[in-house]
């Protein structure tokens, strides 16, 4: 899964932005066709201190408003769940990220 937003930076730069509050966040989406309802997670986002989760999310949170619905059953199911992951500031998945840096550093 491709990391967004961390381009050229090293995983000491990475450690000093997350103790500072940065998050590696990723959005839920969902698209329905009738009777198929497809339901993914997007990339992964680098979030920095300040940063808006929600705003960042924004596309994935409009697919899912304009074209997930219309699956039954799963596509309402499915696109409320989307909705509310991403209307909070999408999944919080910096503990994994940060245990793979770590893993990932020592093997270097």
């Amino acid at each position: 899964m491709k990391i967004n937003g961390i381009e050229g930076m090293t995983p000491q730069q990475l450690q000093e932005e997350i103790r500072n509050g940065a998050k590696f966040v990723i959005y839920r989406y969902c698209i329905s066709f009738i009777i198929i309802t497809i339901r993914r997670s997007s990339d992964i986002y680098f979030i920095r201190p300040g940063q808006n989760r929600v705003l960042k999310g924004l596309e994935w949170t409009l697919l899912t408003f304009f074209f997930g619905w219309w699956g039954i059953p799963w596509g309402p199911i499915y696109s409320i769940g989307s909705l509310s992951t991403n209307l909070a500031g999408g999944k919080d998945v910096t503990d994994q990220i940060q245990k793979s840096l770590d893993i990932h550093s020592l093997t270097n």
